[in-house]
């Protein structure tokens, strides 16, 4: 049976159809998203990387061992060497050790850093990043050679 005002039939259906929604809400509110620590990392690596000045991330020993890694078959260069993050559900904070080239401004890479690594992380995972802590642990030097073993093949 169908209803007729103003000369347009409704039915009462369509009506009923149109106004029940399934699964109760905002399909965005359905369920929970959880970031790795793993992947703040990579983020905030990569994007500290692209800073210009930084020429490594890590202590010494960490670049060492990094290098005889990348050496081996199948290893990969490890994109998260000298951070460290704590992620909670909404907020994450970092923790970067780096080493610039001799000749810059070790404050404006440190903010630089800081400001691509927020804005990176922030995007990526919208995360609210609460601080971003910068260690300088080295300078390169122009005419010293990178920390990486000799290979014993040829």
């Amino acid at each position: 049976m169908t209803d007729m005002t103003q000369g347009t039939e409704v039915d009462p259906q369509a009506q009923l159809r149109k106004t029940t929604k399934r699964g109760g809400g905002d399909p965005a509110t359905r369920g929970r998203t959880t970031i790795a620590d793993g992947v703040v990392e990579k983020i905030a690596g990569l994007a500290a990387r692209d800073v210009l000045g930084v020429h490594a991330m890590g202590s010494g020993l960490s670049r060492t061992f990094g290098a005889v890694r990348d050496r081996v078959p199948g290893g990969s260069k490890s994109a998260t060497r000298g951070v460290k993050v704590e992620v909670g559900e909404v907020q994450t904070a970092l923790d970067l050790e780096i080493v610039v080239d001799y000749g810059v401004s070790i404050s404006d890479v440190a903010k630089a850093v800081r400001e691509n690594v927020i804005a990176a992380v922030e995007r990526m995972t919208g995360l609210e990043v609460v601080e971003v802590n910068v260690a300088v642990s080295d300078v390169k030097l122009p005419d010293e050679e990178d920390e990486e073993p000799e290979s014993r093949l040829q």
